[in-house]
């Protein structure tokens, strides 16, 4: 089963960190990432760009509006995921432990829906094929 692991940072606990640590961490993230790719665990790994550099995009009452940044109420920010493939919960859990960021911020391990399923459900079969 497929697992997204979304990788949220808290940039006061980052920063917080002795000069060069933060370099470690990624380090010692990409080595083992790496790893479970090798093994076929990691199947997509990505970092975002500073949140300062996103746009939030809502429509309410027919009326589309961008705004700069993401402007969450929480101190911690999407910094990047991570697309596994795990035996169940358990395993995506294990697996999320192994990473370093939990320590300045927040690993939230979410299992992706069945879109053909839904599609199934909701009567829109895929029309397009997957490019790569």
């Amino acid at each position: 089963m497929q697992y997204m692991l979304l990788i949220y940072i808290d940039d006061d606990l980052a920063n917080a960190l002795p000069e060069g640590e933060l370099d470690g961490m990624l380090r010692e993230c990409f080595d083992h990432v790496d790893g479970l790719a090798r093994r076929g665990k990691v199947l997509q790994s990505h970092m975002l760009m500073d949140a300062s550099q996103a746009r939030s995009l809502r429509t309410r009452k027919g009326r589309s509006h961008a705004m700069d940044g993401p402007f969450s109420e929480t101190k911690e920010v999407l910094g990047g995921f991570n697309l596994i493939e795990a035996d169940d919960m358990d395993d995506a859990v294990r697996i999320a432990g192994e990473l370093p960021w939990a320590s300045i911020g927040c690993i939230e391990i979410r299992p992706l829906q069945d879109l053909n399923a839904v599609r199934q459900r909701v009567g829109k079969l895929a029309t397009m094929t997957p490019t790569s």
